[in-house]
């Protein structure tokens, strides 16, 4: 069951991702009418890639749905990892409309043909290149402030098919001033190849995060609000690990408390931690907070005063830094 209120950013990213399949939708009709005109193999690969993009942003409306889902007993982590398997799902679409772009493109340079209504079609192509910056741009921004993976692919794909679609504006441009119909050919084969490569960053991106892969400005994030927040009852911290899934973030460590903290003084101190990142990420961060006793070789980092079983002084306290609370012990 969808739960609107555990997460704040599903009906921006359902209305952002809605309004991406219908513009979409139209501006690939569009294309396909100026492939029509004009016969132009540049003006079919673009439309191609407009296949796609409704396809993907169809799939990517499905995922946001299923991901916003909450956990369950088969899924007691979530759903949110299903916006990976979208990216790289976008990810592989993109590389097959390349290869069928290739298929169409590379018998036009050997054997060009006439492109008749040539600069009707432009015309149509500048003014659905307008509305495609407006909604790539939109999709990225909407993406990054609710941290969806989809809602960025989703417009990073659009912003491809942004520069795909100046491309071929700028070498049909030139069709229509010099007359070498060959370029038609060229400009669509060179189109298929930017795409290829948007593809593979997708798809790679996908494996990063359904591998767990480390998440450098997320560890600094919360590296930054423990050094914020820091108590000298808190004495040191280790192990951190985290990782976005959907809208919830994962984050465990191991703090090390007093030693002779009552069971219940050391919950407390806990329960206050997680606080401070659920108002932070949001009542659905998902937190876990291993407690360690601290030991005699901890003393010279540790700032808690008084302390009657201490054994060295305080010679400087760490700086909780991403690369310091991520170490092992051992390290």
């Amino acid at each position: 069951m969808i739960n609107f209120r555990e997460s704040p950013h599903l009906k921006t990213r359902l209305l952002a991702i809605s309004l991406s399949v219908v513009v979409s939708t139209a501006l690939m009709t569009l294309k396909f009418y100026a492939f029509w005109l004009t016969g132009s193999a540049a003006i079919l690969s673009d439309a191609l890639e407009s296949i796609i993009n409704v396809v993907a942003s169809i799939f990517a409306l499905g995922s946001i749905i299923f991901a916003a889902k909450s956990p369950d007993p088969s899924h007691p982590y979530g759903h949110g990892k299903i916006e990976f398997f979208s990216a790289g799902f976008e990810g592989a679409l993109i590389i097959l409309a390349a290869c069928g772009i290739f298929y169409q493109a590379w018998p036009r340079i050997f054997q060009p043909h006439d492109l008749p209504h040539l600069g009707g079609g432009l015309l149509i192509l500048v003014g659905v290149n307008l509305v495609n910056l407006m909604l790539g741009v939109g999709l990225v921004l909407v993406g990054r402030r609710t941290n969806s993976l989809v809602l960025v692919a989703d417009g990073k794909h659009i912003l491809t098919d942004v520069y795909t679609t100046g491309g071929v504006l700028l070498g049909l441009g030139l069709v229509l001033w010099t007359g070498w119909l060959w370029l038609d050919g060229v400009v669509a084969c060179l189109v298929g190849v930017n795409i290829v490569v948007t593809g593979s960053k997708l798809v790679f991106q996908a494996a990063a995060g359904l591998m767990d892969t480390s998440d450098p400005r997320l560890l600094e994030e919360i590296s930054a609000i423990l050094q914020k927040h820091r108590k000298s009852i808190w004495i040191d911290v280790h192990q951190l690990r985290a990782r976005r899934s959907g809208d919830i973030v994962h984050l465990d460590f191991h703090l090390i408390l007093p030693k002779d903290l009552t069971l219940e003084e050391g919950h407390r101190e806990v329960k206050e931690l997680e606080r401070i990142f659920q108002a932070h990420f949001g009542k659905t961060a998902d937190i876990l907070i291993h407690l360690d006793p601290c030991a005699r070789p901890i003393c010279p980092v540790c700032g808690f005063d008084p302390c009657q079983h201490r054994q060295a002084d305080t010679r400087q306290q760490s700086l909780w830094q991403a690369e310091v609370v991520t170490a092992r012990p051992e390290e």
